[in-house]
């Protein structure tokens, strides 16, 4: 991963999740990933996706909370009460996750009994090119 990426990178999050105080930084022991920080802790990874010839990453973050307090959980952690999660029609083991209204990803359920998530999120190439 490339410094201009992990700007791009840092920058898109930053925007998304409108919390400035995002920080992304290459991964020593594997160049291909990053680790998302906010404050101190690290919060999530993002890896590289080569295949087809586009450039993708995807931002993989454990929630170590249940269904019940979810999107509080979001909102605190990252101080921003326009975070939200919406149904996915039938399914009951993930959620959308949304920032005013906008798509980000999808939280999708550890466990069968609802108590731990993973939020995963695709940005694309064509995300990052207004960071420049």
């Amino acid at each position: 991963m490339e410094k201009s990426e992990l700007r791009q990178l840092q920058a898109f999050l930053r925007r998304s999740f409108v919390n400035d105080d995002i920080r992304v930084s290459l991964d020593p022991k594997n160049t291909d990933n990053a680790a998302v920080h906010l404050g101190e802790r690290k919060i999530a990874s993002i890896s590289v996706d080569d295949e087809d010839g586009d450039r993708s990453f995807a931002l993989e973050m454990k929630i170590p909370v249940g269904r019940e307090v979810l999107q509080s959980y979001l909102r605190k952690l990252f101080e921003n009460d326009r975070l939200t999660i919406a149904a996915r029609g039938r399914k009951t083991d993930s959620v959308e996750f949304n920032s005013d209204g906008e798509f980000l990803g999808v939280i999708s359920a550890d466990d069968a009994k609802l108590s731990s998530f993973t939020l995963q999120m695709a940005i694309l190439d064509y995300d990052l090119e207004e960071e420049e």
